[in-house]
């Protein structure tokens, strides 16, 4: 992943879209990309079968809030401290990480739901 010098995200956040989300992951966590797919084919499965647009609403929601955070390196870094850390940990330390990987979630929910200005 490229870091920017100055501190800020790495592209502008896309669209909730699959096309942009996709190029953005191929972008800045090309590894992420089977995951997105098996992820978008379960989704679109799921909307079939239920006739519901529900499943694809959530894939693009939590696919935006991954592009949220791994457009920014320090962002990234720390949801993967704390994720190693709720792995690893004791149980104090596994409670903290979660609170913590709540927080980040939180706030780019939070961010995504905002309106641009």
């Amino acid at each position: 992943m490229t870091t920017s010098a100055d501190g800020q995200p790495l592209i502008p956040q896309p669209p909730a879209t699959v096309t942009a989300l996709r190029q953005a992951i191929a972008q800045i966590a090309p590894a992420a990309l089977p995951a997105f797919t098996r992820e978008l084919d379960q989704a679109a499965d799921q909307s079939r079968q239920g006739s519901d647009l529900a499943p694809l609403r959530r894939f693009t929601a939590q696919w935006a809030v991954y592009v949220y955070i791994q457009r920014q390196p320090h962002l990234a870094a720390n949801l993967r401290h704390w994720e190693d850390l709720a792995e690893t940990g004791d149980s104090a330390q596994a409670l903290r990480a979660a609170s913590e990987l709540g927080k980040i979630l939180d706030e780019a929910h939070a961010a995504l739901t905002m309106p641009q200005r």
